[in-house]
């Protein structure tokens, strides 16, 4: 018997697959999307509109999402990956010509009942198709220099389609996933040294170009380094932003002024309250204990994400665990790193948090995916 005709026997069908969903997963998910519920909540003034409840019924669909793909084999979404990462890179072009403006990026296509960004769609289409390519090739080959510029090439198409926009945010974070997806396949890690010294290369280039013809970055990513390094420099301008990200977040304490209690948030000094610096929210209502009560969600998504892998012998079902695991960890990293004035402020949104319909749904189809190898990773026979 191959191994193709054993795994297939050995899966569950049916019914059953939903018993060996991982259920642990689920629940830690439902209970990150309720702490968004509330804070969307409270920076409404609490109204469950304009962002509360339309992000409730986009959790509702994108949780059905995610158990429809789950029920679906985890070859199935292998044989997928060619034509997901091609189709994302027809929607990156589309947003080139018939894209939608907003805060002076195009980076949407209106599709009429909601605004899609293609961005976050390549996010996990480009750990599908990583996943798949490494999954075919022979681990004797991981490390060879040709077969190690198919994968860079992969990532680094939709990264230039997506500074193009611009979104400097989700380009460095499609990069570094594809980094992590690498380094997680095998690849050496002479490769990994090689682009680091590049990067401090590519850094000092961005700073030495300024203000030339051919300076590397706009002018606005400029300023936003310079409120990075000096946030007080400009106090009321540049600096605004993570200068009243940071009083939110220290006039919360150890337990917070109390559930809608936020002066920074309710009196709208905050900016993007219900995106980018939802987390200050949480913070200053619910204090330290908030924050790091969020922060144990998400660490206990990744843990159970990495048990699911590291117990998963097929190796297409363990890198795409995995691969979205670290996409998830890179996402809640930086945002709460951007918010404390540890990262340059790059617009990343947090996770199941922050108001979005797009970034929601294929988050948790990313999560699908996940279930997915999990629910049809091949079991021994009883």
């Amino acid at each position: 018997m191959s191994y193709l005709e054993y795994r297939v026997q050995t899966v569950p069908s049916g019914f059953r697959k939903i018993l060996h969903l991982n259920w642990a997963l689920i629940v830690l998910l439902v209970a990150v999307s309720c702490f968004g519920f509330l804070m969307l909540y409270s920076v409404a003034g609490g109204s469950m509109s304009p962002w509360a409840e339309p992000q409730m019924k986009r959790f509702v669909l994108g949780m059905f999402v995610m158990l429809a793909i789950a029920m679906v084999p985890i070859w199935f979404w292998r044989n997928m990956a060619g034509m997901a990462y091609g189709a994302t890179l027809l929607l990156l072009l589309a947003v080139e010509f018939f894209g939608v403006t907003g805060m002076g990026a195009q980076r949407w296509i209106d599709l009429g009942f909601m605004r899609l960004q293609p961005s976050e769609v390549a996010k996990i289409s480009l750990v599908l198709v990583l996943a798949a390519y490494y999954d075919w090739l022979d681990l004797d080959k991981v490390s060879r220099p040709q077969w190690v510029l198919p994968p860079v090439v992969l990532i680094l198409v939709p990264t230039f389609l997506v500074l193009k926009q611009p979104d400097l945010g989700t380009a460095i974070l499609m990069t570094a996933g594809g980094g992590i997806m690498m380094f997680l396949a095998g690849v050496h890690w002479l490769y990994f040294a090689a682009v680091i010294a590049v990067g401090i290369a590519a850094v000092y280039a961005v700073f030495v170009t300024r203000g030339t013809e051919w300076q590397l970055i706009n002018d606005y990513q400029y300023r936003r380094i310079d409120t990075f390094l000096d946030p007080a420099n400009d106090p009321l301008g540049a600096g605004y932003h993570i200068t009243q990200s940071k009083i939110a977040l220290g006039s919360g304490g150890w337990t917070g002024r109390g559930f809608m209690q936020g002066t920074q948030s309710r009196l709208n000094f905050l900016p993007e309250k219900h995106t980018d610096f939802i987390f200050t929210t949480l913070a200053e209502e619910f204090g330290f204990v908030g924050g790091i009560s969020l922060l144990a969600l998400y660490a206990m998504i990744i843990f159970f994400c990495v048990v699911s892998a590291m117990s998963n012998k097929d190796r297409f079902g363990s890198l795409v665990t995995l691969g979205v695991a670290a996409a998830f960890f890179l996402f809640f990293a930086v945002n709460m790193s951007m918010v404390m004035g540890l990262a340059p402020v790059v617009g990343v949104p947090l996770p199941l948090v922050s108001y979005g319909g797009s970034a929601m749904l294929v988050l948790l189809a990313a999560f699908g995916l996940v279930q997915s190898a999990h629910v049809h990773r091949p079991r021994s026979k009883r």
